[in-house]
């Protein structure tokens, strides 16, 4: 198992950290630390500014490099589940390209990061860096832990759909391979959109019933609410759940999640981890 660790040296960021390591407490896995370093240019041309530009980011570069060292020293003295190895990266480059680069270089499983609402906006639970991750790495599965989350052992782990996407395998392996380590069961939660469901989504919902097997999921009908990211928020606190996971596909959740008025994404604040899964189209 092979998961990246995005870090900008913050408590959010150390935190998903913890959970990361948690969470494959019971499996072999190496744990990659990276650091996107980047300086932003000050659109001046002059030779003194740039000179001043490059010292600036050799010293923010050697104090990353410093802190990248510190963690993954910290984490070799802290944690001794065997198995468990920890590598530290940093890079000159944006967030997205890091992650994208390191993600197909090394056949990466899972991303996990901490969430970071806008500034003054501290109830949006996806902070724009999570976003934007899950927007553009749309082929590795990203987890986004809550800041205020408490590690706690749990048995259940929640799908949320709609009936509307044709699932495959591929898709779900990420979340059948959670299930199976931490020994949870699978509540697929439909959030009722209409009153009953068309032939389609019957038979899209017998489809996931077979992908999942039956033994390993039970399925959930779910009260009509018009706020999804309500209902989810609802469903959340409700369940004895410790993680909330839906498909990131265009006729789901997800989007709309990122696209509704800030009024509506302040009202979804999951208090435990989110999985997002890619889909394969």
């Amino acid at each position: 198992m092979r998961v990246v660790l995005p870090t900008d040296f913050s408590k959010n960021a150390w935190h998903a950290i913890k959970y990361a390591t948690f969470l494959f407490e019971h499996s072999p896995c190496t744990f990659i630390i990276i650091h996107a370093h980047q300086i932003g240019s000050s659109g001046l041309i002059s030779a003194i500014n740039k000179e001043r530009e490059t010292r600036l980011h050799e010293i923010t570069y050697k104090e990353s490099e410093r802190k990248i060292s510190k963690i993954v020293n910290h984490l070799n003295t802290l944690n001794k589940v065997p198995g468990h190895q920890f590598e530290g990266l940093i890079v000159a480059d944006s967030l997205l390209n890091t992650i994208g680069r390191e993600v197909i270089d090394k056949d990466v499983d899972y991303i996990i990061m901490g969430t970071q609402g806008a500034s003054g906006l501290k109830e949006i639970f996806l902070g724009s860096n999570t976003v934007n991750v899950i927007k553009n790495i749309n082929f590795c599965p990203v987890i986004a832990i809550p800041n205020s989350y408490d590690f706690a052992s749990f048995n259940e782990i929640l799908f949320a759909t709609n009936f509307k996407h044709l699932y495959q395998r591929v898709e779900l392996q990420p979340l059948l391979d959670l299930a199976k380590l931490r020994k949870s069961l699978i509540k697929v939660i439909h959030i009722t959109e209409e009153r009953e469901l068309n032939e389609e989504q019957k038979n899209l919902k017998k489809l996931l019933l077979n992908l999942l097997g039956g033994e390993n999921s039970v399925f959930e009908e779910s009260d009509y609410h018009p706020n999804i990211a309500l209902k989810l928020n609802e469903l959340t606190e409700k369940k004895n759940a410790g993680l909330l996971a839906m498909i990131n596909s265009q006729h789901g959740f997800f989007k709309g999640l990122t696209h509704e008025p800030v009024i509506k994404k302040v009202a979804f604040k999951a208090k435990i981890p989110f999985l997002v899964l890619p889909e394969v189209v």
